[in-house]
């Protein structure tokens, strides 16, 4: 892991390989990622070294999923909605996929190779393929960008939104040509325009977040250009770029390196510079910083303040006007900062350990950014800059990951409420534990087994599915090296049951109606998909092909409003030639009833099934009843499904606040503890250029969650004196100034 650079994870979007790869983990350097709209399927062997940090441990005691059986009418109408595609005379390595525009059915496929470029001038390109009908039937549109070689690292370039724009990079590496040459489409692929650049680019084009005329990229040389007209002209904006970021409107922000010097970025001597008219003129808004980065609304910069000092975090939240450093421990040259998670409201950072220690401590910030609370200890992040900290997007404040304990386990623990309590996850019901098992929980693959191919999938959940989380795990004290199975909460995390033998490829559809599975193994070609109508307590498996084919991935629209998913593999023929298969499988036909009001009932989440308090389902101050489908009722949400919820503001309790600055909460405890570092110590800060007193001792003690500073949507303030943890009390807030003032005191 690169110590000089900031690193965002689970923010920025990367492409996906061999499997739909959630958009985590790119390096804040101005990269411009491919998004979730991307997906990689490679014929690239898994690598099956194990890694030793994960307990060596059996497969799981004998287990049979429920299945039920497939009825005739019901195989006559999937066979009727199955459309296989065969990519003749295709043998590449790599087949690259993108959705081109929201729900319009549009897909483009770019097949690729994994040899030496000069190969293609002589014999070779590229195949472009197009699909109206959301991968039933694919065309070869490869004349419409000349039969060019289009370079596998950038793939395709999809706009945002409904923009219904794409953008093709050509590889002219090997004729000899000085200059680079795009393919761009505003209609979706049907047509395209071929612009030879002024320069040659070192990476993918990056569009701005709300208007695809915009365009950013820097080339081979470091230096950064902009269209404003979707790539037909170009100017340069500014010379020896290492990164570049847009901010809200059409602010820009980039790190330069004002002399051009070698390693610049690595000493932290590179400015960051900002233009707001399109870089007619410029400003610079900080000095010697390592990296930075833009988030939600925050800019974030690591910056040197004196050489040979360690580097520290400044945040500022009105683009780059003013700077203050945030309230973070300072990096050595050998460790690093990592954004997990940001929006509006907080920020989740990792900081570090130092050493080649691959863990480091999760804190968790107030709204403004800058004052941060310890919330997770021994935080999992591997020395490929990986990190399992999961999103679950399911459910309101949801957050998994794993951390390394002193015996070198990796153990699952699960926050509920942004961060404020992490606990370990509950057994499911229908697993039994080794009797050798002191400690008997859950435990979930991240994306560190997935790098390590022990589960070919992360954690997946979505907005539109309310509670539904589908996950690779085993059962014991620790993650297990074996072969993972499959667990599925319908509660956001609270409660699991093992519903699959094996790894799988999963996805969901029909916001959560329909959940399909394929099993995954590299030594063994698959025919039959598996899918659920009821959050996978029970399955039904339909054979879609009567040719074995082996599995590369599955692909459905982003989001999970459809009912389309597309099976992609190969088949080996008799000649040993290579032939590409796409299988699309439409689930419309077999779901033709409509879900009705008595097929959704009113669920509270956050709570046990029955009510036993006022407070029950209260987390971060309110209450949400969400109008969810039923488990028995077989029929469609359908495209225009919108979640249905209720909110009703509860009491506060003590899971309502973070722990203050200089406090934390013990794994499985609700209970703020003073660091040892801070007891007795006064602490400053410089906030806005006025030094100020951030007080920590004997006064408050918590802090309302960012979740809460909502004028619109306060909680009901409740007495924290009267709450007990573990029969001990909570620390006194009789002399708190103000709950909303981020316990700051002016020192005169």
């Amino acid at each position: 892991m690169d110590p000089h650079v900031l690193v965002v994870s689970s923010l920025t979007r990367t492409k996906a390989s061999n499997s739909k790869e959630p958009c985590v983990s790119a390096e804040f350097s101005g990269f411009a990622p491919h998004s979730c709209r991307t997906q990689t399927f490679s014929r690239t062997r898994v690598n099956r070294e194990i890694n030793p940090r994960f307990k060596r441990g059996v497969s799981s005691e004998s287990f049979t999923p429920c299945f039920s059986s497939l009825e005739a009418a019901d195989v006559k109408k999937l066979k009727q909605n199955t459309h296989e595609t065969k990519f003749l005379d295709d043998d590449g390595s790599s087949f690259i996929l993108s959705w081109v525009g929201d729900g319009t059915g549009v897909i483009l496929v770019l097949s690729t190779y994994n040899i030496p470029i000069d190969w293609f001038f002589e014999q070779g390109s590229s195949h472009l393929y197009r699909s109206e009908d959301s991968g039933k039937t694919f065309s070869d549109i490869s004349h419409v960008i000349n039969n060019t070689y289009i370079r596998k690292e950038f793939g395709i370039s999809v706009g945002p939104g409904h923009s219904q724009r794409v953008i093709l990079t050509a590889d002219t590496s090997g004729d000899g040509e000085k200059r680079g040459v795009i393919f761009t489409s505003r209609d979706s692929g049907i047509s395209f325009q071929e612009t030879t650049l002024p320069f040659h680019p070192g990476q993918v084009i990056s569009y701005h977040p709300s208007n695809p005329d915009y365009l950013l990229v820097t080339s081979t040389n470091k230096t950064l250009w902009l269209s404003v007209d979707f790539g037909q002209n170009w100017r340069k904006v500014h010379d020896n770029v290492h990164s570049f970021s847009w901010g809200a409107g059409i602010t820009l922000f980039f790190s330069t390196s004002p002399k051009g010097t070698v390693d610049a970025d690595r000493r932290g001597e590179l400015f960051l510079k900002r233009t707001e008219d399109l870089g007619k003129t410029f400003t610079t808004v900080s000095k010697n910083i390592f990296s930075f980065g833009y988030i939600g609304s925050f800019l974030f910069t690591s910056v040197v303040e004196k050489p040979g000092k360690p580097r520290v975090i400044y945040v500022s939240s009105n683009q780059g006007d003013s700077f203050n450093q945030a309230q973070l421990p300072s990096a050595t040259l050998e460790q690093f900062y990592s954004v997990l998670e940001a929006d509006a409201e907080m920020i989740f950072m990792h900081v570090d350990e130092p050493g080649d220690t691959n863990f480091g401590t999760v804190y968790t910030s107030d709204d403004s950014g800058i004052v941060f609370s310890k919330s997770l200890e021994r935080h999992l992040f591997s020395p490929e800059g990986k990190s399992d900290f999961t999103n679950i997007t399911s459910l309101r404040g949801v957050y998994l990951t794993n951390v390394l304990e002193k015996d070198g386990r990796i153990r699952s623990v699960i926050s509920h409420d942004r961060g404020g309590e992490w606990r370990l996850l509950n057994k499911p019901e229908n697993v039994k534990c080794e009797a050798s098992v002191k400690e008997c929980n859950l435990h979930i693959h991240g994306e560190y087994s997935r790098i390590h191919d022990l589960a070919p999938l992360i954690p997946l959940s979505d907005p539109s599915a309310t509670g539904l989380v589908i996950a690779h795990g085993s059962v014991g004290d620790s993650i297990k090296s074996a072969r993972p199975d499959i667990y599925i909460s319908d509660d956001g995390g609270y409660s699991w049951m093992r519903t699959l033998k094996g790894p799988h490829h999963y996805a969901i559809l029909d916001s959560g109606g329909l959940v399909v599975a394929v099993e995954f193994n590299i030594n063994k070609a698959i025919k039959s998909i598996k899918f659920s109508t009821d959050e996978g307590q029970c399955w039904k498996s339909y054979d879609f092909t009567q040719q074995p084919m082996t599995f590369a991935g599955l692909a459905s629209e982003p989001g999970t409003k459809t009912m389309n998913i597309s099976i992609w593999g190969y088949r080996t023929e008799e000649d040993s030639k290579v032939t590409w298969v796409s299988v699309t499988i439409d689930f419309e036909e077999l779901l033709t009833r409509d879900c009705e009001d008595k097929d959704y009932v009113l669920w509270l989440a956050h709570s046990s099934d029955e009510e036993s308090s006022d407070n029950d389902g209260c987390v971060l101050g309110y209450k949400e009843r969400f109008r969810r489908l039923k488990k028995l009722s077989v029929c469609r949400n359908g495209r225009d499904y919108i979640v249905s919820k209720e909110e009703t503001p509860c009491p506060c309790t003590r899971h309502d606040y973070m722990c203050d600055y200089g406090y934390y909460r013990h794994e499985n405890s609700s209970e703020c503890i003073e660091q040892p570092a801070f007891e007795n110590h006064t602490l400053e800060l410089c906030l806005n250029g006025q030094e100020e007193l951030l007080q920590t001792s004997g006064i408050l003690a918590y802090r309302f969650s960012a979740l809460q500073q909502q004028d619109d949507d306060p909680c009901i303030t409740g007495n924290l004196n009267n709450e007990v943890s573990n029969g001990r009390g909570f620390h006194d807030d009789s002399d708190e100034v103000s709950i909303w003032d981020l316990s700051y005191m002016m020192n005169f």
